[in-house]
């Protein structure tokens, strides 16, 4: 998923300016120096930076005439600096996380959220671009400058330009406060996670556990100065526990520690209930302020999706299709269980568990036997084939300062060698990096009269890292979870607009923003790819074709149950903030509810998920998490496209770069999936590639 810090409404960007070498986070003459960057040189920049984009504000208020020229160009040469140094701190305090880089953040999270807010309802500002709207010259402007006018018309509205000065104060100061509870709950899901552990020194307690996860938490151990074995909860062990521990006592374990995370039942300097509240709190008061009913409306303002009634009905009408699947698919699991496995009742902690063990006496196919075969060199040489054979673009490996000696750095070049994008690659998990795996953007494209400013883009996952001397295996939930990603990466890429505001990204509807990840992923199902990206660790063989067709005969294996658990996800949110009362109800009470409508696997009651819930609570998907269904339809149906002309691949895959990838948030994604299929979308691709028709 794209992982989006705290930006204005509308997030202009820069041009560069000359290299101040005693501050690396004020050097904008090249790449970011990220093995420099120290605490110590924060509040400086981002003070200095500051300075400067309020001069520039001070300054378009008032020239004149307005034109782009004198204007919005020079208003963007001054923010995007502060932009792209505020994005360069808010990366590393997410992925070498220590106590003095995020006393640092949070010490100047309210300076820069406070500037934020100031030039989003900037009314001087708003009454300029007005006047650029209505100028001569707006009527010659091409597509893509009529969208950013559009959109900064729009988004100084959704900011509070409108407002009467005490307006305007509260919601700054609501904004404020939500970015330093976003922080505070991203931060306390972290601490608790690292914080936990547990110390095995009976070696048949790990059984089943695969070997490199077991050499992984005998290094962990010894690198405590103990003996034995070390388990955390970070996803490189805690996945492998959950499927593949025969002691059942050890995923009891783990399953309730991760439950619990940043709750009432653990450390209550890290339980996130209060910031949950108050979270909720201000952004119904935010909403109110800006003449909302909810803050489902504010937040669906800025998307695809009609209303919330719109998409509730849309995830109902998902679940009523999916639902008999997920009952289905329950049943068999605990038919399974109880006369294979002697487990009487399945709890949650099973479900792994059992999952698995079903899937392998079903389709002798065991997600451990694949991995073997997934080995990192590979699988990246078949990432990079696809995307050559999609877009006849190279990837070739690249060299800049890193914040960790596990990052590598790539360039992107067309058939001439000229530079598209470079990107950041972050593969492995590690103590102080924030779980899950993102793509967010570190520069973005623009075109100036020096030239074009190419893009440069992170890519994060937290994968398992190989034993010493050994490549890194990938199970194929991680090559998709990779390739997905990349997807993402290559929509912020590939794009062809110059003007920053729908450049990459920018200005995407959100609930669009997962079609180009999403339909990366289709293509780890395709045999001759998967073939051509898989190397025996040992061996050196490709994946055989007979377990690749015990693969594809099990993909979508319990897809019924995968669905509805995502449903409850996204139908818990939109409810969450469009027709949650806290004066009458929980949060935890409405998620039960939501799960006696869909859910067929029913967590614990002391089970806390939405303490842990940091897309909705401190990413960007609030009121927005059904994006991932939404734009799945999207995304099955544009991958129809390459099933329907299996030999004209390239030929395909040049019109979906030309119609969507390349075209940012210059028009909207609706016109962008017409103009590529040649008419709106349906979802029986969907249905069909889930095996639910």
């Amino acid at each position: 998923m794209p992982y989006r810090g705290v930006m204005p409404l509308q997030r202009p960007r820069c041009l560069e300016m000359p290299v101040t070498p005693t501050n690396p986070l004020l050097d904008f003459s090249g790449l970011p120096r990220f093995d420099a960057i120290q605490p110590e040189h924060i509040a400086p920049a981002i003070d200095a930076l500051l300075a400067e984009a309020e001069a520039a504000v001070t300054t378009a208020e008032t020239v004149t005439p307005v034109t782009w020229a004198t204007f919005a160009d020079p208003l963007d040469d001054a923010t995007e600096r502060l932009w792209r140094a505020w994005g360069q701190v808010g990366h590393l305090q997410a992925v070498v996380n220590t106590p003095a880089l995020r006393e640092a953040y949070n010490a100047n999270l309210p300076k820069v959220t406070r500037f934020g807010s100031a030039l989003g309802q900037n009314l001087a500002l708003y009454q300029q671009y007005r006047a650029l709207a209505a100028a001569p010259e707006a009527a010659q402007y091409d597509p893509a400058r009529r969208k950013v006018l559009e959109n900064a018309l729009r988004d100084f509205r959704l900011g509070g330009a409108e407002l009467d000065d005490a307006g305007k104060a509260r919601y700054s100061a609501i904004r404020e406060e939500l970015s330093a509870l976003s922080a505070t709950f991203s931060q306390n899901v972290l601490d608790a996670t690292d914080a936990w552990s547990l110390h095995v020194e009976n070696r048949a307690e790990l059984a089943g556990l695969p070997d490199d996860v077991i050499a992984a938490a005998r290094a962990a151990a010894e690198k405590d100065g103990l003996p034995g074995w070390k388990l955390t909860l970070q996803m490189p062990c805690y996945i492998p526990v959950q499927t593949y521990a025969e002691h059942r006592p050890l995923r009891e374990a783990l399953y309730r520690a991760n439950a619990v995370r940043a709750s009432e039942f653990g450390d209550a300097a890290l339980d996130n209930s209060g910031n949950i509240d108050r979270v909720l709190a201000l952004r119904a008061e935010l909403a109110a302020l800006l003449g909302f009913a909810n803050y489902a409306e504010y937040s669906i303002a800025t998307k695809m999706a009609e209303d919330a009634p719109q998409v509730l009905g849309f995830l109902r009408d998902l679940a009523a299709r999916a639902k008999p699947y997920a009952q289905r698919d329950r049943a068999e699991l605990e038919a399974f269980a109880r006369d294979e496995l002697g487990l009487a009742a399945l709890e949650a902690w099973d479900l792994a568990f059992a999952a698995e063990k079903l899937k392998q006496a079903r389709y002798s196919y065991s997600e451990q036997d694949v991995k073997q075969y997934f080995t990192e060199p590979k699988v990246l040489d078949g990432l990079f084939s696809v995307i050559r054979s999609l877009y006849g673009l190279e990837v070739q490996p690249d060299s800049a300062p890193v914040w960790h000696p596990d990052v590598r750095f790539f360039r992107v070049v067309d058939a001439q060698g000229a530079l598209v994008g470079q990107f950041y690659l972050d593969l492995y998990a590690r103590e102080g990096k924030r779980g899950g795996a993102w793509m967010d953007d570190c520069r973005n494209r623009r075109e100036t009269a020096a030239g074009v400013q190419t893009p440069l883009v992170y890519l994060v996952c937290n994968f398992g890292k190989g034993a010493a001397g050994q490549p890194a295996t990938f199970s194929h939930s991680d090559v998709t979870t990779l390739f997905h990603e990349m997807g993402h990466g290559l929509h912020q890429l590939l794009t062809r607009i110059g003007e920053l505001g729908v450049a990459g990204i920018n200005g995407v509807e959100w609930d669009a923003v997962e079609l180009p990840s999403q339909f990366m992923e289709n293509f780890c199902w395709e045999w001759e790819r998967v073939q051509a990206m898989t190397a025996h660790v040992t061996t050196g063989e490709p994946l055989p074709r007979a377990l690749f067709d015990r693969m594809l005969a099990a993909r979508n294996f319990q897809s019924g149950m995968f669905t509805v658990r995502q449903l409850e996800f996204a139908l818990f949110d939109m409810q969450l903030h469009s027709d949650f009362d806290p004066s009458q109800d929980s949060v935890q009470a409405l998620l039960e509810r939501v799960r006696d409508e869909v859910a067929v696997n029913r967590p614990p009651a002391w089970n806390r998920f939405p303490n842990q819930f940091s897309h909705i609570f401190a990413g960007g998907y609030a009121a927005g998490y059904y994006s991932y269904k939404w734009a799945e339809v999207l995304s099955a149906d544009a991958y129809a496209a390459f099933e329907e002309a299996p030999d004209k691949v390239t030929e395909t895959g040049q019109r979906f770069r030309d119609e969507v990838l390349s075209r940012g948030g210059s028009r909207s994604a609706a016109e962008n999936f017409a103009a590529f299929r040649g008419r709106a979308p349906t979802v029986d691709a969907l249905l069909r590639h889930n095996g639910m028709v």
